[in-house]
């Protein structure tokens, strides 16, 4: 039993699907997209930076980043990334999240134009700078997670929510692929207009000065999508369930839900939608014993299969270098120029992209009101566990066989976007209060941010060779054991998510319990004696 629901969110679960909703996933998207873009983009460059900035005179092979630049050019996003993704969590639900919105995309324009005008005379003022900006980058990136998904999820209908939350998410491809063909036009467009001869052959003219300029322009393109977004974000109202059940006020809710949806909506008095029981029995904060008896297990389930989840998915980027150099994508770096080089890194991501990221991310959007998230989210981590075991128990065969390793490797990554890399992201803007949703949603975006690093750089060390490791590297456990270490942690993942409820085809305010304290306090005053 639950009691009434106030008119405009019994409207939004079972309003039809109209272009306002459509238009919203566009809004919310681009973020996701410039996110993905700007995250992403570092990657295509990394080796012209070595190129550029660390590349000794007379010697046999071009520059390439040293270990810890390398570490902290490529990390220093993720941990801005995971404190705005706290910071901006806890901001959406205390100062709304059409306040907060507009502020991310902000930070993101500034510092995506900053780190392309990253200053200095020196590799260390310049790679100083890019990194305090690309700090910055990640803190406007990270409180784009709780808010788009927490808006998302209020605006939509019951019926097809989870299709609309990753279809914002499935943004992120789209954002990874532009990267790629960004680079790809401007590395072309350079090659055309400046020669530059393989490093073997002219070690001073394969490194034109102008290459200078091809990082900086990719970085910086960030910045438009973006730009573009922030007034349509600013033209959204307020999602209606935060104005009536956290600002409570039913009867602007009511209003502001009229302008943008065509919803028959009767106009309420414009009262709270509380009432003296639903105070005391409905207002816990985050850190009280009410919230842990209600959400405490459903937290912990976002919070450690995110992580999880991101350890393995960001792991991944460790086998590119040997599947690129396997297949002949990435021949060695001193027999190509450095525009001819930055041409290939994006060719090669560009093809990962379009086989093994994009595809997973829109069968998620396709089926999740289907199947569910519980399914698609135990069947991913199922098939990543099957995979990578596959991978690693005849990994020396795989050594040999090439094309059937990419392949291997591709299924990997669709079974991640098809599977909990999307539901991770749409499950935490479900089952929580609305005064909570965004605080809880950033509390597991961050839990997963912290998997990336560990994914990304401790697996990074951990994969080297045992004989054989990478210069400025210690040996490590091998691919083929790192391989063995993913398989179980994507097992856990499968435990973990049985922590997690499902949420499809439910309302918020089901799924939340934030409809049930007062008829819970009537059925008991009936059966007292």
């Amino acid at each position: 039993m639950a009691r009434e629901k106030v008119g405009v969110l019994t409207a939004l679960d079972d309003a039809k699907t109209q272009l306002y909703h459509f238009k919203a996933i566009v809004i919310a998207g681009m973020g996701f997209f410039t996110d993905a873009y700007d995250l992403f983009c570092i990657s295509l460059v990394t080796k012209l930076l070595g190129r550029i900035y660390y590349t000794k005179q007379g010697s046999s092979s071009p520059g390439t980043l040293p270990p810890n630049v390398a570490d902290a050019v490529n990390g220093v996003a993720f941990v801005g990334t995971l404190t705005g993704q706290l910071f901006f969590g806890w901001l959406g639900d205390k100062l709304g999240r059409k306040k907060v919105y507009g502020l991310t995309l902000l930070l993101m324009v500034a510092c995506a134009i900053g780190s392309g005008l990253s200053f200095g005379h020196t590799p260390a003022s310049v790679i100083s700078t890019l990194c305090f900006f690309r700090f910055w980058l990640g803190f406007g990136i990270g409180g784009d997670y709780p808010l788009s998904a927490t808006i998302m999820s209020e605006y939509a209908n019951k019926k097809t929510r989870g299709a609309f939350i990753a279809a914002v998410f499935a943004m992120q491809g789209f954002g990874n692929l532009s990267g790629g063909i960004v680079a790809l036009i401007v590395s072309a467009a350079f090659r055309n207009k400046y020669h530059s001869p393989p490093y073997d052959v002219n070690p001073q003219e394969s490194l034109p000065r102008q290459a200078d300029y091809i990082w900086r322009i990719i970085v910086m393109v960030g910045a438009f999508p973006a730009a573009l977004t922030y007034y349509w974000r600013m033209k959204m109202p307020e999602t209606a369930r935060y104005t009536a059940l956290v600002a409570k006020n039913t009867k602007q809710a009511a209003q502001d839900m009229a302008k943008v949806l065509h919803v028959d909506v009767a106009e309420e008095e414009n009262k709270p939608y509380d009432s003296p029981t639903r105070d005391t029995a409905n207002s816990f904060g985050l850190f009280t014993k009410e919230f842990a008896k209600r959400h405490g297990r459903h937290l912990v389930g976002t919070c450690v299969c995110w992580f999880l989840l991101d350890i393995a998915f960001y792991s991944q980027n460790l086998f590119q270098k040997d599947i690129f150099t396997a297949v002949g994508w990435l021949p060695p770096a001193k027999t190509m120029g450095a525009i001819e080089e930055v041409f290939r890194v994006a060719k090669a991501q560009t093809i990962i992209v379009l086989c093994g990221l994009i595809p997973g991310y829109w069968f998620t959007v396709a089926f999740i009101d289907y199947l569910g998230r519980f399914i698609i989210q135990l069947m991913g981590f199922f098939f990543m566990t099957v995979f990578m075991l596959a991978l690693a128990i005849p990994y020396h065969h795989w050594t040999q066989n090439h094309i059937g390793f990419v392949v291997m490797y591709s299924l990997t990554f669709f079974f991640a976007n098809f599977g909990p890399n999307s539901t991770t992201f749409i499950v935490p803007a479900e089952i929580f209060p609305a005064r909570l949703r965004s605080t809880c949603h950033g509390i597991s975006a961050a839990s997963g941010k912290a998997g990336a690093i560990v994914g990304a750089f401790g697996f990074l060390y951990a994969a080297q060779s045992k004989t054989n490791p990478d210069a400025g590297y210690r040996p490590g456990i091998g691919v083929r054991n790192t391989l063995f270490v993913l398989a179980c942690i994507n097992f856990f993942g499968i435990l973990f998510t049985l922590l997690v409820p499902e949420s499809k085809g439910r309302s918020l305010e089901e799924l939340t319990g934030e409809n049930e304290e007062e008829c819970e306090q009537t059925v008991e005053r009936q059966v007292s004696p």
